[in-house]
C-alpha cells in the first residue's frame, strides 16, 4: 500500500479527487449502473409483492367475516 500513496502523493489534489474518480465512472460506470439498476429493480418487487401480499389478506379477512368481530378496536 505504501507504493500506491507514494505514487498518489505527488499528484495535485484536483487529479486525486477529480481526475481519477471520472476515470473510475467512465471505465466502471456501466457496471455500477447495472448493479444499482438491478438493486432498485429488487427493491421495487420486493415492494410491490408485500403490498400484494398485504391486500390480498385484506381482501380475505373482509369477504370471509375475519373471525370475531369486536367493538373494542383490537386488531
Amino acid at each position: 500500500m505504501d507504493g500506491i500513496r507514494g505514487i498518489f502523493a505527488g499528484l495535485p489534489g484536483w487529479v486525486k479527487w477529480v481526475a481519477i474518480p471520472l476515470l473510475v465512472l467512465f471505465v466502471f460506470g456501466g457496471v455500477i449502473t447495472s448493479i444499482l439498476s438491478t438493486l432498485i429493480g429488487f427493491v421495487f418487487k420486493l415492494l410491490l409483492l408485500a403490498a400484494l401480499v398485504g391486500g390480498l389478506v385484506f381482501l380475505v379477512k373482509k369477504f370471509t367475516g375475519g373471525g370475531t368481530k369486536s367493538s373494542s378496536g383490537d386488531w
